[in-house]
């Protein structure tokens, strides 16, 4: 019994499924699309949003080091990211290869786990997408009433507490539209996302350009706060909290791999746009979190649009790219929204074809060849999410999901190595064992160093996903179905 929790599939079943075209999804997607795609969802709520949290709750003005921290770890995880999804070209990411190398009970641990990451992921930057459009709109005097511009609920060192306020609307708002255009299709997706992304980078690159004269050193003094006794507040271990609380930032070449079966040629182009979109953003995240530290005082940015508030803090000297920063920075997170809630759907789409969640699932539009229903449900939770809940809580809650999704990634590289080591690999990682095994433990230190509030959120996740499985999951599954010689 034991044993049958640990099927898994070939790469021969995978290469047929991929080649089927059994699922419905259509092939839209070049090097240009993926990479943009991978863009799009890691330049976002991390360079906008938590770059300023993490710094104040964190590791001040050595936030510069946790990113390279995080992008270290990202880079070995991407490389194990490349060489599977050079060889298994279908929806489901870390889901699918987990299902490959260590059998169905974990690759359901990891999709449940990515399902947790997305949904939090997104609702993360729906929240920070709202306070850049309530900054934008405040400066032509245009106000929402507080209770429809504020989460009802927060969380802090004191614990759960009522703000007075009834819902985010304009969190829930972006999500709903976003939403809509993903039912509608991938090609209007790409390029809306296409767009976004060249306004998003030129954005950033205008905040760097110009920032750097209007940085005041005095405000990198202590580079690295003293701790303050407690675990993750400054110092060290405040440095590797703060990798662990923006880690998050970096799922966008975890999107790419979601999209495989809309891929062209993915066995060639997944691994580059993967590699090329996590060096081009790790450049700007360093290049921005050192302008934004410097500008102002790391105590002051724990807020929902840290950018703009170092804009308005310049003395003036900002106030003509005010406009433009804020208007590219909301453009810039509705990609990341759009990408985010793909990567959802495609998760669901991937679970649902293997039978083990509900089949609405896997259905797709007879025009519009989406995964409708997933679509609208993932939509339908992200927004609530979006609306009730702050924005701190959210981001730990996906980084911890990202680096666990990760980890399992680089053990799976490590076991394919052994168990198949003559399958075709377009793309290999370097330096096997090492590698890999590097990558795991970096990820593993990052996840480590999150709060204990995060793991038992994270514990209780988990606890609700293996009773949807072990209740419905393994008695559907068509990896179980076929072995047994059932009709699926």
């Amino acid at each position: 019994m034991i044993k049958n929790l640990f099927i898994k599939k070939t790469l021969a079943q995978l290469d047929e499924e991929a080649s089927s075209n059994k699922h419905g999804l259509k092939r839209h997607l070049g090097l240009t699309n993926l990479t943009l795609l991978g863009i799009g969802s890691v330049i976002g709520a991390g360079i906008f949003v938590l770059t300023g949290t993490a710094a104040q709750m964190h590791a001040g003005p050595a936030i510069v080091l946790s990113f390279m921290l995080s992008a270290f770890g990202c880079l070995l995880a991407g490389l194990c990211y490349a060489e599977f999804a050079s060889m298994i070209p279908l929806s489901g990411s870390a889901y699918t290869y987990g299902y490959a190398t260590m059998g169905e009970l974990i690759a359901w641990i990891i999709g449940w786990d990515l399902i947790l990451e997305y949904l939090f992921s997104t609702a993360t930057v729906a929240v920070g997408w709202s306070g850049y459009v309530l900054s934008f709109l405040a400066d032509y005097g245009i106000y929402l009433p507080a209770s429809l511009a504020q989460c009802p609920f927060d969380f802090d060192q004191h614990g759960w507490h009522l703000t007075g306020a009834v819902i985010n609307f304009p969190a829930v708002f972006i999500v709903v539209t976003l939403t809509a255009l993903l039912v509608v299709g991938i090609k209007e997706t790409v390029k809306f996302n296409n767009i976004s992304v060249v306004i998003k980078i030129v954005v950033v690159l205008l905040f760097i350009g110009f920032g750097i004269s209007h940085i005041h050193p005095q405000n990198w003094v202590p580079f690295i706060p003293q701790n303050t006794g407690h675990w993750g507040q400054y110092g060290w271990s405040g440095i590797l909290a703060g990798s662990g609380v923006i880690f998050f930032a970096y799922i966008g070449f975890d999107a790419i791999s979601t999209t495989s079966q809309e891929a062209i040629n993915p066995k060639r182009d997944l691994p580059l746009s993967i590699l090329i979109s996590l060096l081009v953003c790790t450049i700007l995240y360093v290049g921005v979190s050192f302008v934004l530290t410097g500008i102002v005082n790391y105590k002051e940015l724990n807020v929902a649009a840290p950018i703009a508030l170092a804009i308005d803090r310049s003395g003036g000297g900002l106030k003509w790219l005010s406009p433009a920063i804020k208007v590219g920075t909301i453009a810039g997170l509705s990609s990341v929204i759009l990408v985010t809630l793909l990567g959802q759907t495609r998760i669901f789409f991937a679970m649902a074809h293997d039978g083990l969640l509900w089949k609405c699932f896997a259905k797709t539009h007879s025009k519009f060849k989406t995964p409708h229903y997933s679509t609208i449900i993932t939509g339908f939770f992200t927004a609530l999410m979006a609306g009730l809940f702050p924005i701190g809580l959210l981001g730990e809650l996906v980084s911890i999901g990202t680096l666990l999704a990760f980890m399992i990634v680089c053990i799976g590289i490590l076991i394919m190595r052994k168990t198949e080591p003559d399958a075709p690999r377009a793309f290999k990682t370097p330096c096997v064992p090492f590698v890999p095994a590097l990558g795991a433990f970096v990820c593993l230190i990052q996840m480590l160093a999150l709060p204990g509030d995060t793991w038992l959120r994270l514990g209780i996740w988990m606890a609700i996903g293996f009773v949807v499985y072990f209740s419905y999951g393994r008695k559907h599954s068509v990896a179980r179905k076929l072995r047994k010689g059932e009709d699926i």
